[in-house]
């Protein structure tokens, strides 16, 4: 089928905008990338855009040399594991049962559920609460409060009912299948595309989150890598900024500040490609309607 002069036509402005897209995503990366490998004159001097001047290590040498930081990253790589394996069990259970046309009052709890992402207490509220269960500068004040999400509940639940056919359960049913059984064998197997893509909406959402943290810790021990990074941004301008990581001092905060910010993307990086085929196709599978 010979293609006309303006689908070509589309098709170049389609890959051209496509293109500028990613260059306007991948140029901040690579900028920062290349500022934490280069010299202090360079970058003071404004001279480092694209390509490193004066390459050199010691921003990474002072990070990987600084007990508390890798202590953080140690920890908050605990804390990703933990937080993603409790909010999949929550979303998995939740979503399976409001699946299941035979459960009375779904309607009800999924309407409980919605509200949820509409309302919340607030930050006051949140936190004498946290307080009033001695949850304050503890590991789990970084696991329990959000594990839950319902708007991955939502999604995991439409593709349940999407794509495993009412026949197949029964099928189950008719063998001697419980619930249980069901969801392990039958439903979790059928489900693997949209189960890891919500594992990697969970790990990054946790990964990247310091908020909380910056609420309920004050503990320095139980500071995750993404609350370290916030206190160094802010700091990064401050006389002793050099001292808090290490003891040989950088001239340039800014090479610190990119350095850092490597060291914690470059992880999260890392796992995506193994997820990527099921993050596609689970996405595609959530977005069916009901």
């Amino acid at each position: 089928m010979k293609t006309s002069i303006g689908d070509k036509i589309v098709d170049v402005l389609i890959y051209v905008f496509i293109g500028l897209l990613s260059l306007i995503c991948l140029i901040p990366f690579i900028h920062v990338a290349v500022k934490s490998i280069s010299s202090n004159a360079a970058v003071t001097a404004n001279k480092v855009f694209l390509l490193p001047v004066g390459t050199n290590f010691d921003a990474y040498g002072q990070i990987f040399g600084d007990p508390s930081m890798m202590h953080s990253l140690w920890l908050t790589v605990i804390m990703t594991i933990a937080f993603t394996a409790l909010g999949m069990i929550l979303t998995i259970c939740s979503a399976y049962a409001l699946s299941r046309p035979k459960l009375k009052g779904r309607k009800v709890f999924n309407m409980i559920f919605i509200i949820t992402m509409y309302f919340s207490a607030g930050i006051i509220p949140s936190f004498i609460l946290m307080n009033t269960l001695n949850l304050l500068n503890t590991f789990a004040v970084l696991v329990l409060p959000l594990a839950y999400s319902a708007y991955n509940m939502i999604i995991l639940r439409s593709s349940m009912r999407a794509s495993i056919p009412p026949s197949l359960i029964e099928a189950a049913e008719i063998d001697g299948c419980n619930e249980f059984k069901i969801l392990i064998s039958v439903v979790l197997p059928l489900s693997v595309p949209i189960l890891a893509t919500l594992s990697l909406f969970y790990a990054v959402g946790r990964w990247n989150s310091f908020q909380d943290a910056l609420y309920y810790i004050t503990d320095s021990d139980l500071k995750p890598l993404q609350y370290k990074l916030y206190e160094l941004v802010n700091s990064a301008n401050s006389a002793g900024l050099s001292q808090e990581i290490g003891t040989q001092t950088l001239q340039s905060p800014e090479i610190l500040k990119a350095a850092c910010i490597m060291f914690a993307t470059i992880p999260i990086l890392i796992i995506y490609p193994f997820l990527q085929k099921y993050f596609v196709s689970g996405v595609m599978v959530g977005a069916v309607k009901e």
